[in-house]
């Protein structure tokens, strides 16, 4: 009995799928973990990135509340990409994450609020915890 249009197409579908899945498993096998170390990925780099997006949002609030620290914060973020920014690559991962917590921010608060204030405090600590752990990690 010859195979209708529709078993035809699912058969093809399923060797497409399969093949497509036995692909992915050989890129996978060769790529190695999505979080393994390389000359561009350091085990701390979460961290490093989640101080970038603090000084990001500490930046755009201490300015929204009328601080007058002018560039201090852009100043730090300048010094850790010295420190850290050795290739382009992690210069931009470095840039973009202190970029989207000031963007975040900026949408956020337009003007300075209790919360804002809050918000400033609650970073700075968590901004010293992760420099802190950071300095004792990482010789």
């Amino acid at each position: 009995m010859p195979k209708s249009t529709d078993d035809i197409r699912q058969s093809n579908s399923h060797r497409t799928r399969r093949a497509g899945l036995a692909a992915l498993c050989l890129l996978m096998a060769v790529a190695g973990p999505a979080n393994a170390e390389t000359p561009d990925r350091k085990p701390y780099d979460d961290r490093l990135l989640r101080l970038s997006e603090i000084l990001g949002a500490v930046h755009y609030l201490r300015e929204l509340c009328g601080s007058n620290d002018g560039q201090l914060w852009r100043d730090r973020m300048t010094e850790l990409m010295n420190a850290e920014g050795s290739s382009a690559l992690r210069r931009a991962r470095l840039t973009r994450s202190f970029n989207q917590g000031y963007r975040s921010y900026s949408r956020t608060y337009i003007t300075c609020t209790p919360t804002a204030q809050t918000a400033i405090s609650r970073f700075i600590v968590e901004g010293v915890q992760i420099s802190e752990a950071l300095m004792k990690a990482v010789p």
